[in-house]
């Protein structure tokens, strides 16, 4: 590993941009930075911009404007610049070998087999650690004989993710890193990503599992049509969004027989045969208030559940504020 303190960032962005041929804009101006030794996760719905950006810190596209670096470095810039030594890697030349990329599809030659794979990537790595060593981290040390063609979609992204780490990075980034794994091969993936990060490794991932992100990343940004949307720790961003409670009315009460839901904190409420369900921003102390006034009416609230609103509830949520506010600047 390097010698940058955790006070560094080892990824900064600053309004950053792509547009592609035609003139779609698929990144529109984001700034964001990722801490040395944390796991950042970039979320979004399908065309939000995700794999466009990180394709860009990656450093296969040269951004339309802003800035990205990563360890310092320019990842797409080549050469060396004007009053800079010749010897002392600058550039793509000087990350290439301190980072590992785990694309969303590798494109292997079919008919190598895993292990013949792994010793050719290895190859072209710097430094390269074993390959059987990685190919057992991922679980894939009693396929070494078997063709990648026979692999099953899930071999094949776990045999991706061994060859990213071939180089054993200094920053990892992961592109949907377990689609087409099963719970199994989802939970393993998981624990690898938090040893690897527990050794001071940093890795920036995009995931549609929302779940994946809210187990694994200390940080995250949600994209939307190529812009943050929001960003923080996932508590940060679901504590940002109403808590919710819900309950089964008593016999013979009616909605309008609660205190009046204003004074119990609830910013929205429906009804659903005979179900109430509440959203509140002050959890505790609306469910303190409802307890009570059960108490004193002498009834009995069935099928009471009170909860943070999750990370799904969260992003669907920043999803529909944001097209709203889309929708309301292109009318005005």
């Amino acid at each position: 590993m390097g010698t940058m303190t955790e006070h560094e960032h080892v990824i900064e962005v600053t309004d950053l941009r792509r547009v592609y041929e035609g003139g779609f804009e698929a990144v529109r101006g984001i700034t964001f930075h990722v801490k040395r030794g944390e796991v950042f996760a970039l979320l979004g719905t399908n065309g939000a911009g995700k794999t466009s950006t990180v394709e860009l810190l990656e450093g296969l596209a040269a951004p339309a404007g802003g800035r990205v670096r990563v360890l310092g470095h320019d990842p797409y810039a080549t050469g060396v610049p004007p009053g800079r030594a010749k010897s002392k890697p600058w550039g793509r030349a000087a990350i290439r070998p301190r980072t590992g990329v785990m694309l969303q599809e590798g494109g292997f030659p079919s008919e190598l087999t895993v292990a013949e794979t792994a010793r050719m990537w290895a190859g072209c790595v710097s430094g390269a650690r074993p390959p059987r060593e990685v190919l057992a981290l991922v679980g894939l040390e009693r396929r070494t004989d078997v063709r990648v063609k026979q692999l099953s979609g899930g071999e094949r992204r776990r045999l991706d993710l061994a060859l990213a780490l071939l180089g054993d990075p200094e920053v990892l980034f992961l592109d949907e890193p377990t689609t087409g794994l099963d719970a199994e091969g989802r939970r393993d993936t998981w624990e690898l990503v938090r040893a690897l990060r527990d050794a001071g490794t940093t890795v920036l991932l995009t995931t549609h599992y929302l779940e994946e992100a809210e187990s694994l990343a200390d940080r995250l940004a949600i994209l939307h049509e190529g812009r943050i949307a929001a960003t923080g720790t996932p508590a940060e961003v679901t504590a940002a969004q109403p808590s919710r409670i819900s309950f089964r009315l008593p016999e013979g009460y009616a909605l309008g027989d609660l205190p009046p839901l204003p004074e119990l904190g609830v910013c929205d409420h429906e009804l659903d045969a005979r179900v109430v369900r509440l959203r509140t921003r002050e959890l505790q102390r609306t469910a303190t208030e409802l307890l009570l006034w059960a108490r004193h009416a002498g009834v009995e609230l069935r099928e009471l559940d009170a909860r943070s609103a999750s990370l799904e509830e969260a992003f669907l949520g920043i999803a529909r504020e944001a097209s709203t506010a889309r929708q309301k600047e292109h009318a005005a």
